[in-house]
């Protein structure tokens, strides 16, 4: 895969999730692994307990001794660190060899059929999709994953005899130009990640990039309406996808929603497949179904596996994340953290509690991203019947002057909202009424989870 002669490989940003996927693959490839990240999460406590070494204090010290041969260890970069981290700089300064992860992860599925996912939101779900579906038939393949399955509780699956590997093609910082799928699907190309690319145009024409990225055998598929230069594909192959619209490749007809779960009729070009479930609700995931059984059966899965595949799909952590349910109250955490990705997930549980009170507590991400969509943020929080903000997830970025929360808040035209530290959401809480409850954001506004999770039950608890 061209990274043989190495017998050590050392992560810098080991938690990250594109990250601890490549490192869960060396891991298994007989390779000894560590790594550094800045804090200690669910995620690296899993890695640490599969066997890989991963520490949280930016001291070059604390590198295993067995990893100090430039001669013998790789290292690999995520390109959310800062050069002035000094366990970047004593690599540098020593003579090893330092790859960005998109290039590793490039050279290591170019010897595969590679099913890759693009797009600024959707992904994530699609490739699980795509992988659980191929998992569950004679297909098989590896997968790189953007997420945690439910189905498998990682972000990384191997098999040792498919041909087949599924990856997200990850946009920022224009990662997904490594990749050369011989299937791939973008499912939006809205704006983001403007602190990379500058403007919206640029950023499409990275999209328009990448689909002729896919292979002169290939099959490319795109979500209808989407903005993109397509006419140098040189794949054999171009279709569309959208959620209903008769006009597409592929689409569903006769959608059912219901609290834990959908079905729908698969449209596409070769003809209709009826009632298929899905394993778990939501406008938004019927169409990332359409999307990813349209990749299934090009790799070429039988419908009877088709539907196995997606009727025994559980999700993703942090996709409409069904945290509680009673009778009178439904808790889901989301990862959405894009105007349109809150548009969608609103949109989707309004379809599935049509008429009862929705309260989304939503966490900022990037100082960057709230300043270039605080209208868009605005407009689509709006769409809830409550809001309460928190503070911005500054991530990577330093504070700039001016950019806070509150150019959202004032924007918002809802006159439920409220602004609230994560310290004080509880307080929040016990001060309102509501019947759905969102948490919503890619910071770590995931904390809060298993907080107002044990509140939701002990409150549930006490006598009425």
């Amino acid at each position: 895969m061209g990274f043989e002669r190495f017998e050590y490989v050392f992560f810098i940003g080991a938690g990250g999730i594109g990250m601890s996927a490549l490192a869960r693959f060396f891991k298994l490839s007989g390779k000894m692994v560590a790594g550094y990240d800045r804090t200690s999460t669910p995620l690296t406590q899993r890695l640490s307990g599969e066997g890989i070494t991963i520490f949280f204090v930016d001291d070059p010290s604390l590198i295993p001794s067995n990893f100090a041969d430039p001669s013998t260890t790789l290292v690999i970069l995520t390109p959310a660190v800062k050069s002035d981290n000094l366990i970047y700089q004593y690599f540098k300064n020593n003579g090893f060899e330092i790859v960005k992860r998109s290039e590793v992860l490039g050279t290591i599925t170019a010897i595969y059929s590679l099913i890759a996912v693009a797009g600024t939101h959707g992904k994530t779900t699609v490739s699980t999709m795509v992988a659980h579906i191929l998992k569950h038939s004679k297909v098989g393949c590896t997968a790189f994953l953007g997420g945690i399955s439910k189905n498998y509780g990682t972000n990384f699956l191997f098999s040792a005899v498919s041909e087949f590997a599924v990856a997200e093609a990850d946009e920022f910082d224009r990662s997904f130009l490594r990749l050369n799928p011989l299937f791939a699907v973008i499912t939006s190309a809205d704006a983001d990640h403007l602190d990379i690319y500058g403007t919206a145009g640029e950023m499409q024409e990275a999209f328009s990039a990448f689909a002729c990225q896919v292979k002169s055998n290939g099959f490319l598929l795109v979500k209808k309406g989407l903005n993109l230069n397509l006419k140098n594909v040189k794949a054999s192959k171009i279709s569309t996808y959208t959620l209903d619209n008769e006009e597409s490749g592929y689409f569903a007809s006769n959608i059912k929603t219901d609290a834990d779960s959908a079905s729908f009729d698969l449209n596409f070009e070769g003809g209709i497949i009826t009632g298929l479930g899905l394993g778990i609700t939501g406008l938004m995931n019927v169409e990332n179904a359409v999307a990813a059984c349209a990749l299934a059966l090009k790799a070429g899965i039988s419908e009877e596996e088709l539907r196995l595949g997606l009727q025994t799909f559980k999700g993703i952590n942090r996709r409409f994340d069904v945290q509680f349910k009673s009778d009178k109250i439904v808790y889901i955490d989301d990862y959405a953290h894009h105007p349109e990705e809150i548009k969608a997930l609103v949109k989707s549980v309004r379809s599935v509690y049509s008429g009862r009170k929705i309260t989304g507590i939503f966490q900022p991400h990037l100082f960057t991203r709230t300043r270039d969509f605080a209208d868009g943020f605005a407009e689509s929080l709006g769409l809830l019947d409550e809001v309460i903000l928190l503070d911005i997830y500054p991530a990577r970025e330093k504070p700039i002057e001016g950019v806070t929360s509150a150019m959202i808040f004032d924007k918002i035209e809802n006159s439920e909202k409220y602004l609230c530290s994560k310290n004080e959401i509880l307080a929040a809480l016990e001060q309102r009424s509501f019947d759905v409850l969102l948490t919503i954001g890619a910071g770590d506004i995931d904390q809060l989870v298993v907080v107002i999770k044990d509140w939701l039950d002990s409150e549930n608890l006490k006598p009425k």
